[in-house]
């Protein structure tokens, strides 16, 4: 009997391959996008934000899975979903949810006007206007289908979390490459360093690396987005550590083979 190749261990999560059907379909991906913006978005553009989104709430999952084993639990709860966050910065993306949804209320803080008066916290709008809180009904099923590929269930409110999440996330996205589209690339990238309390920080990265590099500037012209325009946009929502580079990396792999029409 031929003995089976052993295969390659992945670093972070274990997730399925990149390259697999994603949760989130490129029709949906382009749905949220004619929210923002009247631009053209490619299909190699749509498959590189649904795998960046995809990205960032298989880490999301995967911290809070790590959560809920401590305590021996199985099942995601909305405090789950606080402790990844609280221990990992890199998560805290799609934040205009956190002001929508009871599991973030105490958290961020109270708003006061000019005159010092506290601000009430906003309400659900009936406004027909599409908006990211409002449209993150169409991302339960993905979210769904993540987590059982993660072998993980989620209480109720834990899946609307991570609909609004992956909703504001994906809509933040779209804007971000609208406007490297506009202004003809990206000027600016986030940087964050991770030191755990007592030991030594690490030197600090280099400015720019190549593969960023090549992004601060676009060619093309100004009605499409492309897939480039969404890695550019996805070094904007995203700090500069490991959950950036792998999303990044799992963007190219994705979309490697995908024609830009």
């Amino acid at each position: 009997m031929t003995a089976q190749p052993a295969r390659p261990e992945r670093s972070g999560p274990q997730t399925a391959s990149v390259m697999d059907v994603s949760p989130f379909k490129p029709s949906l991906v382009k749905a949220v996008f004619r929210d923002v913006t009247s631009m053209h978005v490619s299909r190699s553009a749509a498959w590189a934000a649904a795998s960046v989104t995809r990205t960032v709430l298989t880490e999301i999952i995967d911290g809070a899975r790590r959560s809920a084993a401590e305590e021996a639990r199985k099942k995601l709860i909305p405090g789950d979903l606080l402790s990844a966050i609280d221990r990992n910065v890199e998560l805290e993306v799609g934040t205009t949810w956190y002001d929508h949804s009871p599991t973030f209320h105490g958290l961020t803080g109270v708003l006061y006007d000019a005159e010092g008066v506290i601000v009430p916290s906003r309400k659900r709008s009936r406004s027909r206007k599409p908006s990211a809180v409002a449209g993150a009904h169409r991302f339960e099923a993905g979210v769904k289908k993540l987590l059982r590929s993660q072998g993980a269930t989620a209480a109720p409110a834990m899946v609307r979390d991570l609909d609004g999440i992956a909703s504001v996330f994906l809509t933040d996205l779209a804007r971000d490459a609208a406007m490297v589209v506009r202004e003809g690339g990206v000027k600016r990238f986030g940087t964050v360093t991770l030191v755990m309390s007592g030991e030594p920080a690490p030197a600090p990265p280099p400015f720019l690396n190549d593969s960023l590099r090549a992004l601060s500037t676009r060619r093309g012209d100004r009605r499409t987005i492309g897939r480039d325009d969404i890695l550019a946009a996805t070094t904007i929502q995203l700090f500069g550590g490991n959950l950036r580079q792998r999303a990044l990396a799992e963007a190219r792999e994705a979309t490697q083979n995908t024609s830009a029409g």
